[in-house]
């Protein structure tokens, strides 16, 4: 739409289903490429991804143009897809149902930026279920902790 101007950075993170560990290092930067390309497909602008073995952080410029839910489902489903047709692990590769998206400001962005690309240092300190209660915290998400994660 002509004279529509948006500027707004989320932050998604959603985990591996039972936040089992499924997500290795060798498999990581073609996932990562992968996922890039299911975000410029939606006409999305990705600024930082990152996964861990149990988990994942996206930070994408994001247009109004598409609803949220759908965006992240695209990327749940496609992905998890691709993991499965790879055959990077035994069984059945999923998602975990639902995620978290926070939003940020432009003063934030870079911040943000370093805090996914440093994920690996960040997570020898603390568990992915204390950095997302924290992120729950921070930005005053009332949550029910008895549907947070499937385990």
């Amino acid at each position: 739409m002509a004279n529509t101007y948006s500027k707004i950075y989320l932050h998604i993170v959603f985990s591996v289903l039972r936040r089992e560990y499924l997500i290795s290092k060798m498999h990581k930067e073609d996932l990562h490429k992968y996922i890039t390309g299911i975000i410029s497909k939606r006409k999305q602008k990705l600024l930082a991804i990152n996964c861990m073995p149990d988990h994942i952080h996206i930070l994408v410029d994001y247009k109004p143009s598409m609803p949220l839910p759908d965006l992240v489902r695209d990327i749940k489903a496609n992905s998890s897809g691709f993991i499965n047709k790879q055959k990077w692990v035994k069984g059945q590769f999923n998602w975990q149902e639902g995620y978290g998206v926070f939003s940020y400001s432009q003063s934030q962005k870079s911040s943000v930026i370093k805090y996914i690309q440093e994920q690996e240092k960040h997570h020898i300190r603390s568990s992915f279920k204390e950095e997302y209660l924290k992120l729950l915290k921070r930005f005053n998400v009332d949550y029910d902790e008895r549907y947070l994660f499937d385990l």
